[in-house]
């Protein structure tokens, strides 16, 4: 495999692990200002990669979506450890186990506002290699976003579908046993690529029109 292309694959891992890390802090950070300390005593609310990182999520899945077989496709996709949440020690639970969810996609969304902008200052200084690193992992911050916004077990937007649905959390702990194997059925599924594809483009569009880059 070419040196280029090794590198290529370790800068995008590395903005999937940072971006996970991110992600997963958003999610401690909120539980623990809505009154859930789990998370603080299992060291989660940290910027430490190290306390976040899942074997396979984390490390085998995306590594081998870059570097696999099919060979190098510029596309990483991954998860980091959930943060434990007990929604018992929620002030208010179905508010705040809203508030806790989009902690985490809100997160890769404020990342994807200051990359894009870091962007724009780097084409002030004319570093037109800055402005492509920085809109690659923002485009990167964007897709994680939205994928995690995909209502099934474990990403994040299943907690909004047991509110809305008024679901159980014992009904919700049985769906979740089987959502990893759903996740990757759905996402092989055109329309559903095209539609996270579509909210990634149309959101980067949008964010380089308001910093004056398109």
């Amino acid at each position: 495999m070419d040196s280029n292309i090794i590198a290529d694959g370790l800068i995008q891992y590395l903005m999937l692990v940072a971006l996970l890390t991110f992600h997963e802090f958003g999610h401690a950070w909120t539980a623990m200002k809505c009154g859930d300390d789990t998370s603080r005593l299992q060291g989660r609310v940290s910027l430490n990669p190290l306390v976040h990182i899942d074997p396979i999520g984390t490390v085998l899945l995306p590594l081998f979506m870059i570097f696999g077989p099919s060979g190098f496709t510029r596309f990483a996709i991954g998860y980091a450890k959930p943060v434990p949440v007990n929604p018992y020690n929620l002030r208010n639970k179905n508010l705040d186990d809203i508030l806790v969810t989009m902690a985490g996609p809100g997160m890769n969304l404020i990342l994807a506002v200051a990359l894009v902008a870091f962007a724009r200052v780097g084409l002030i200084f004319h570093s037109v290699s800055v402005a492509e690193l920085c809109i690659q992992a923002a485009q990167l911050s964007l897709l994680l976003c939205f994928f995690n916004l995909i209502p099934i077990p474990p990403l994040d937007g299943s907690h909004i579908l047991r509110v809305v649905t008024g679901m159980s959390w014992e009904a919700y702990a049985n769906f979740a046993r089987f959502g990893f194997i759903i996740v990757i059925v759905v996402i092989q599924i055109p329309f559903v690529q095209e539609v996270i594809s579509s909210a990634v483009g149309g959101t980067l569009l949008l964010l380089g029109t308001i910093f004056g880059l398109s």
